[in-house]
């Protein structure tokens, strides 16, 4: 999943995976924000970045390690995952103009088979870890998202419209994946 905060991200990975049978990777910064606190400063950044990666690692491990038959065939589950490294580098070079190396090598390191683009059209909801709530700088940050999917090799779907639509479109596009032989 990619896109600006209050997307519905984090709901559209837990219903993906509950459907598919499969897991999700929840996002690693909210964890770290929620135990030492909302300030953060640049370096928490590549701190964050990390332990997302080893997060979704973690996740992928218990994934392959509970799908084996499926790895056998050649095929293995989809992993939905909350965030990545590009939502990393918007939110360092957003909030801070620049970026830590680490992270754009590890954009060109990680391989996804798909990105689902989080729309704005969703209403904003307010929680202790959200910081963007005017409609301006959503939008500018949306345009940022979907710059980068434009400019990137892998196959995305922009995820617009109600709770339904949304999970339909992403369905839709995860089925197309799977009988492309891709996952599954």
């Amino acid at each position: 999943m990619i896109g600006p905060e209050s997307t519905g991200k984090s709901t559209l990975c837990e219903q993906l995976a509950r459907h598919y049978e499969s897991s999700w990777c929840p996002e690693y910064a909210r964890e770290f924000l929620l135990s030492n606190g909302t300030s953060y400063e640049y370096d928490d950044l590549l701190t964050i970045a990390r332990g997302q990666l080893a997060l979704e690692d973690e996740y992928f491990d218990k994934l392959e390690t509970n799908s084996l038959p499926l790895l056998e065939s050649g095929g293995h589950l989809p992993l939905f995952i909350d965030t990545d490294m590009y939502v990393a580098k918007v939110w360092s070079e957003f909030v801070f103009g620049k970026c830590h190396r680490y992270i754009l090598d590890e954009i060109v390191r990680r391989k996804y088979d798909l990105y689902l683009l989080c729309n704005i059209d969703l209403p904003w909801v307010k929680d202790e870890l959200r910081e963007y709530p005017d409609l301006e700088t959503r939008k500018k940050l949306y345009r940022i998202y979907k710059d980068i999917m434009v400019n990137q090799p892998v196959p995305w779907v922009d995820i617009r419209g109600d709770a339904d639509q949304r999970f339909a479109t992403a369905v839709t596009a995860v089925d197309k994946l799977i009988r492309e032989g891709q996952v599954l």
